[in-house]
């Protein structure tokens, strides 16, 4: 199944990932400076401002349905930190950005519908990314990061955000299929396979 994607302009792209000047200077020069580590508890206050952002971002956008008030919630967060699956982005000692990578199975990938997923191989998932709109190239870094722990990697993301879209097919991935998150609503489904383990 290939899903059409809307053509998202540079000035829109810019108010999700930063301001300047020509995108592919800033997205060099930023990324260089980027640091990502794992969420310490201390980082949730910054951690929900940054969501808080990204939900009103998603309103502006088209997509108000995504995420809905307070989401993610609190406790899922500090599920992520004791497990060691959620990271920070820092730039300039600023956290920017914020995401999970769950390496393993994931319940809602078992069954994906309109299409087939590329491997069955081990796999990460990037769930849960979100800026505070200053970093332009902030989700191509966090996919380098993401490929260096693991080489197979899937995400999601909801039929109205066509940033996403645009940004998860922009860094290489496939669009696979429909799947159906827990609260039975529907997401696209994409994967990307750099490497698998023998």
């Amino acid at each position: 199944m290939k899903k059409s994607v809307q053509k998202v302009g540079m000035e829109q792209l810019r108010s999700c990932h930063g301001q300047g000047t020509s995108a592919e200077e800033l997205q060099d020069s930023q990324i260089s400076e980027v640091v990502i580590k794992k969420a310490q508890a201390g980082d949730l206050p910054r951690i929900l401002e940054i969501y808080a952002y990204a939900r009103e971002f998603m309103k502006r956008t088209g997509n108000p349905n995504q995420w809905k008030e307070n989401a993610p919630q609190k406790e899922v967060l500090e599920a992520d930190i004791r497990a060691g699956q959620l990271y920070v982005v820092r730039q300039k000692n600023r956290m920017t950005g914020v995401f999970a990578l769950v390496i393993g199975k994931d319940p809602t990938y078992a069954q994906i519908e309109q299409g087939a997923w590329v491997s069955e191989s081990e796999y990460g998932t990037l769930h849960r990314v979100a800026g505070d709109g200053t970093v332009h190239g902030l989700f191509r870094r966090i996919v380098l990061f993401s490929e260096e722990k693991i080489g197979h990697l899937r995400i999601d993301t909801h039929a109205d955000n066509h940033i996403m879209q645009h940004l998860i097919l922009k860094n290489g991935f496939e669009q696979c299929g429909i799947i159906h998150i827990a609260d039975g609503s529907e997401r696209i489904a994409y994967e990307k396979v750099v490497s698998v383990a023998s």
